[in-house]
């Protein structure tokens, strides 16, 4: 397992969390997803033989956020 944070802008709300976490759970290979709304961190536990920062990423900016960085 691996762990990454990554920075995400747009995030205002608890409802934006859920958002970011909902389209992160179901990637294969994601063990857990961590997103703190006061600094706009996401901290992802990944098999990176399963998933990768690019599927992250992707899924990040089509559920409307930005990924800083």
């Amino acid at each position: 397992m691996e762990k990454i944070t990554l920075t995400v802008k747009g995030m205002t709300c608890m409802g934006c969390v859920r958002s970011v976490k909902n389209v992160l759970e179901p990637i294969p290979g994601v063990a857990g997803v961590d997103v703190t709304l006061e600094n706009g961190q996401v901290s992802i536990d990944f098999d990176p033989a399963k998933s990768s920062v690019e599927q992250f990423t992707h899924a990040i900016n089509d559920a409307g956020y930005e990924v800083a960085g």
